[in-house]
């Protein structure tokens, strides 16, 4: 049985790949930033998959001492941590950065880049230590350069992300850890529209994301069963990939989506 640790896994992408490790007979570490959402996920994680192979864990990922706690309370319950996915992340409401606090842009960077360099830390730290397992990092809006407005703070940390995995990689290439990445593209969660404020603004992101994105569980057991199957250090991981982006454009005025409807 394969333990993994998903840090952000109460809802969305997460969530979506806990329950498809628990569908594979995979035992998950819940995690968010408070105890009533981890507690909400696992009561209903629950009611379809053994308890036996659930447990959550509520902590803050911008927090060395609580990341270390959850590691420590897999291997007490579980004996080992074979992946640890660091998927918690935020963005921000498309505010130009003049226009954010100061307390927002570093709670995104925090979270989003922080949190994910201790996360990977501790994660191959006792992976050296026990002699295996797969570090996967998140990528999103960024990591391959693209830029937007309202994007910058979360822009710079996926760029940042690639950068340091890729480097990282390399750093433990002699080590019995894998480090690698995953692209999951343009996936219908709260995040994806939270930014957009007007009707026109949601309008015009729908009617790209009708062509271009997918529904979590869509996505989530392509990416899981790809990490299952991996053996290659420095794997990247991605679902929407440019073949199929050029494939969705020819093909979106015959091939109507609505990803929206209720």
């Amino acid at each position: 049985m394969k333990v993994i640790v998903i840090t952000g896994s109460t809802r969305g992408i997460g969530y979506g790949m806990a329950e498809e490790f628990l569908k594979r007979d995979c035992a998950v570490i819940i995690n968010g930033r408070s105890q009533q959402s981890v507690d909400n996920a696992v009561e209903k994680l629950s009611t379809s998959y053994s308890a036996d192979c659930i447990l959550g864990f509520a902590c803050d990922v911008s927090n060395y001492e609580q990341l270390q706690a959850m590691w420590d309370a897999a291997i007490e319950r579980f004996s080992k941590v074979d992946y640890w996915i660091n998927n918690a992340g935020i963005d921000l409401d498309n505010d130009i950065f003049p226009d954010l606090s100061v307390e927002d842009y570093t709670r995104c960077v925090n979270i989003n880049l922080l949190g994910m360099m201790h996360g990977s830390h501790i994660a191959v730290n006792g992976m050296i230590k026990q002699g295996h397992g797969q570090l996967f990092n998140m990528e999103g809006f960024g990591s391959g350069g693209r830029q937007r407005n309202g994007f910058t703070p979360y822009g710079s940390t996926k760029y940042a992300l690639r950068y340091f995995t890729q480097s990282l990689q390399k750093e433990v290439a002699d080590k019995p850890v894998l480090v690698c990445t995953l692209s999951p593209g343009m996936v219908v969660t709260e995040m994806l529209m939270g930014g957009y404020k007007t009707d026109e603004e949601i309008q015009r992101a729908q009617k790209i994301f009708n062509i271009l994105a997918d529904k979590v569980e869509t996505v989530t057991p392509y990416l899981v069963d790809k990490m299952l199957a991996n053996t290659k250090d420095g794997a990247a991981i991605a679902w929407l990939t440019t073949p199929k982006i050029i494939w969705r454009f020819m093909t979106a005025s015959f091939n109507k989506r609505n990803l929206f409807e209720d």
